[in-house]
């Protein structure tokens, strides 16, 4: 028992840190959308500093990994639980369809990162440690848009942040729960804030692809 409220714990700290980076990360694709040049010097920095790269990166993956990982294992843990309480009872009546189906959602935006990662994660580390190309600063907003002109995968990306809403939807309340935030004061509030930013965060993501996609020059 105690060590699955410390796997609970974990992962709502694992997820309170990533939804952070999805925050920054969102900031600065915005920039792309509002002054392209300052995206690309944003994004030059955030390719070429050290901190960043060899520091915060390896952070950043470990936290998806961690966060993927307990994740697998208290849903292997709810499961076992389940079959035992709702032997008798209708799992829909006890509980809401995405906190039983979160490595689900979970597993399909794992997926999308993988794209995500391939798209430009991947050809990073080819443009800089393989090809050894020359740093080019004003190359990032021309990469991205010209990424985003292919419409399958625009249609991916919008369908991953669809399911990326719907996890955040159940991650950001259960997050409080789960190191024992529970306040009759405070806790409709969260909620709020917690549906906001299950909304507005993926729908950000969402209309920056479609910008890049509809304002292709053809």
């Amino acid at each position: 028992m105690k060590t699955s409220v410390i796997r609970k714990v974990l992962m709502a700290l694992s997820g309170a840190f990533l939804m952070f980076f999805l925050l920054q990360h969102l900031l600065i694709n915005l920039l792309s959308v509002i002054n392209p040049d300052t995206f690309n010097e944003v994004s030059h920095f955030m390719g070429y500093n050290p901190f960043i790269q060899f520091l915060m990166q390896p952070i950043l993956i470990f936290g998806v990994v961690f966060h993927l990982a307990m994740g697998v294992q208290l849903e292997l843990q709810n499961n076992k639980a389940r079959n035992i309480k709702y032997a008798k009872n209708n799992a829909n009546a006890n509980s809401t369809w995405m906190s039983r189906n979160m490595i689900i959602t979970g597993g399909m935006i794992l997926a999308f990162l993988l794209l995500h990662l391939s798209d430009f994660w991947i050809h990073e580390m080819d443009y800089k440690y393989i090809s050894g190309l020359p740093e080019e600063a004003g190359r990032y907003w021309e990469e991205l848009h010209h990424s985003m002109g292919n419409p399958i995968r625009v249609v991916l990306y919008v369908i991953s942040f669809g399911l990326l809403s719907l996890h955040l939807m159940h991650g950001f309340q259960s997050a409080f729960q789960s190191v024992g935030f529970n306040h009759s004061k405070y806790t409709p509030a969260l909620k709020k804030l917690g549906t906001a930013y299950a909304i507005l965060i993926p729908l950000g993501f969402v209309l920056v692809a479609l910008f890049h996609f509809f304002t292709q020059s053809h």
